[in-house]
């Protein structure tokens, strides 16, 4: 039944993508970019329709009152293609920093383009970054919400973390808050693969970290509350779905978790 469910959507989910491409690109492109960015908002809600009635699978947010008013990072872990698209609804006006190979794909790097999406061309790394934050503070400037993902890459649920620095970079140089994001879709529709499972997880945001704190230190904490965070999510999200197949990433890190809290208590005992 789940190959079934799974067929199904990625049938719907592909053919919604076209249809609504032909019939809104010519009014997306005429129209001026905050009022045009309902198109892809639209989009992703009806992305998330059909999860919810085709596939089962349904989410919910905590702590959107974290968020500041205006001018923020968030920092988000990234495990699948349903995360870039799920938190666009929520957000009032998000920017993402992207590579720049996306802005070359057909009418997708059009639409990003614009929005005004942040590219970054990962082979001039000492260029990269300097030019990612002019653009970043141009962006923050219009009171627009940065979405970065600090790892760069989509990451199985429970790989071991792999952030790269520039989210530090982008702390120490912008001087805003930066609020982490944690989530598991990974474990329901994987960065590879066909099948997609049904079930309930969460979107989690975190407490800001104000800015003012030396980048060295912000990093290392950034890193620090958000694995922290991710494991007991992915604990919690295991637990409230007990039907769906973890991946191998996952069975290893929550045996991991599990060795440590059973260390905890024999050095308590």
């Amino acid at each position: 039944m789940t190959y079934l469910r799974s067929a199904i959507f990625q049938f719907v989910f592909y053919l919604s993508f076209i249809v609504q491409m032909i019939i809104f690109t010519p009014i997306y492109f005429l129209l001026p970019r905050k009022a045009a960015y309902r198109i892809p908002k639209n989009w992703a809600a009806s992305n998330l329709w059909l999860c919810k009635h085709i596939l089962g699978l349904t989410f919910e947010i905590e702590g959107m009152d974290k968020l500041p008013k205006t001018g923020f990072i968030l920092s988000a872990k990234h495990q699948s293609f349903w995360d870039t698209f799920a938190l666009i609804p929520s957000l009032e006006d998000p920017v993402y920093i992207l590579k720049r190979e996306l802005l070359w794909i057909p009418l997708f790097g059009w639409y990003a383009a614009k929005q005004d999406m942040i590219p970054i061309n990962r082979a001039e790394k000492s260029r990269a970054i300097p030019q990612m934050l002019v653009r970043a503070r141009e962006e923050l400037g219009r009171g627009r919400e940065l979405i970065i993902y600090p790892e760069g890459t989509r990451k199985a649920p429970g790989a071991p973390p792999d952030y790269k620095y520039g989210i530090a970079r982008l702390y120490g140089d912008l001087k805003v808050p930066v609020v982490p994001v944690v989530m598991h879709p990974g474990l329901f529709w994987p960065r590879h693969g066909f099948k997609r499972q049904s079930g309930h997880f969460k979107i989690r945001f975190l407490d800001p970290i104000m800015p003012g704190m030396a980048p060295d230190a912000f990093f290392r904490h950034l890193i620090e509350v958000t694995e922290k965070a991710s494991d007991a999510l992915l604990i919690e999200t295991v637990r409230d779905n007990p039907h769906i197949d973890i991946p191998a990433s996952a069975r290893t890190r929550l045996a991991e978790l599990a060795q440590a809290q059973a260390d905890a208590r024999n050095q308590g005992a």
